[in-house]
């Protein structure tokens, strides 16, 4: 979900819930790890099964209390952990039967509607954008970084085309006066030479931000790359998206592990697959019509999902390389 379009319902749907629910059979039984709890949309739906238990994460503290709500009926069966995807693996996991990992990179109604945290350009007041468990906020980037530094978050993260002169025009305000939401949408609106009446004009630099102060890319990576270790075989590893990036990032790992050679040249000598990844269907599974309109947010979402071949831990993955450019851009955030 853009993290920027205030949607115009009044709570919080789980995307895909339906299709998702399908395609890791919690009927079954078995560990789920739900690592996107937001309002536990997910997770209630997979308790409902019997035999099932989940393991939740959300780096949100506010998701804590809906999680305390959620263990007073399913003590024995359900955990949740404050933590962020790159944290994963510090999950002490014995020996769990993990038959899936799902991961929802969209926002609830209630973190975009929370002025506190500053995801929407329709808030007031100060840039925040953290999501919890940050080390800067979005006025930090705005205020410090210098203006190649930024042009560069826009271009790359936001698909921005005038972020040069944007981040120009930010340079120059900001040795008059500190920037907050309110003036950072005019200076935006001043820059854009092409205005489109169907998106707001902050929309792709707002989502930028959002991005760079949450480490979205490695973030996503190093879930990714941990959720597929802790899975079991015949396991189901699932991503929900909604922006190009992430999608690029999600279909990229799944289409590498599934095609070619991936499981590790240190793989004992045993009769092992080749590949650590079964993937069903290339093409994304997207809302109906019909949740489409009852939830509008939901039209750019695309569910991938594959299954694990092998139990094997170690498997050999260049995605970090594939998209270094992104992380090398996030680490300017060190400098803050």
């Amino acid at each position: 979900m853009d993290a920027t379009i205030v949607p115009k319902m009044q709570k919080h749907y789980p995307v895909l819930l339906k299709e998702v629910i399908s395609v890791i059979s919690p009927q079954h039984g078995g560990t789920f790890i739900d690592c996107t709890f937001g309002q536990g949309g997910y997770t209630k739906k997979i308790l409902d099964f019997k035999n099932t238990n989940v393991i939740a994460l959300d780096r949100d503290e506010d998701s804590e209390k809906i999680a305390a709500k959620l263990k007073e009926n399913f003590e024995d069966r359900f955990v949740f952990k404050n933590i962020k995807f790159s944290q994963l693996n510090n999950l002490k996991l014995k020996n769990e039967n993990i038959k899936g990992v799902i991961f929802d990179l969209g926002y609830s109604y209630t973190q975009i509607k929370d002025p506190q945290k500053g995801l929407s350009f329709e808030a007031d007041g100060k840039l925040n954008m953290q999501l919890g468990l940050n080390n800067y906020s979005a006025e930090d980037a705005i205020n410090k970084l210098d203006e190649k530094e930024l042009e560069k978050i826009f271009k790359f993260f936001g698909d921005e085309k005038e972020g040069k002169y944007i981040a120009r025009n930010i340079i120059k305000e900001r040795s008059k006066n500190k920037i907050d939401t309110k003036s950072l949408i005019k200076i935006i609106d001043k820059s854009k030479k092409r205005k489109n009446f169907k998106v707001h004009n902050a929309t792709k630099v707002f989502q930028a931000l959002r991005i760079f102060v949450n480490k979205e890319i490695s973030e996503l990576i190093y879930g990714l790359i941990y959720a597929t270790k802790v899975l079991k075989k015949g396991g189901v590893l699932g991503v929900v998206t909604f922006h190009s990036l992430e999608d690029k990032i999600v279909k990229y790992f799944f289409k590498s592990l599934s095609e070619n050679k991936s499981i590790s040249r240190y793989t004992p000598i045993i009769k092992q697959a080749d590949t650590l990844f079964n993937l069903i269907q290339k093409k994304p599974i997207t809302p109906s019509d019909k949740e489409i309109t009852e939830n509008p947010p939901s039209r750019s979402a695309k569910f991938r999902y594959v299954i694990k071949k092998t139990d094997f831990y170690n498997f050999d993955t260049d995605i970090e390389e594939q998209f270094r450019n992104y992380m090398e851009i996030e680490n300017y955030g060190d400098k803050l």
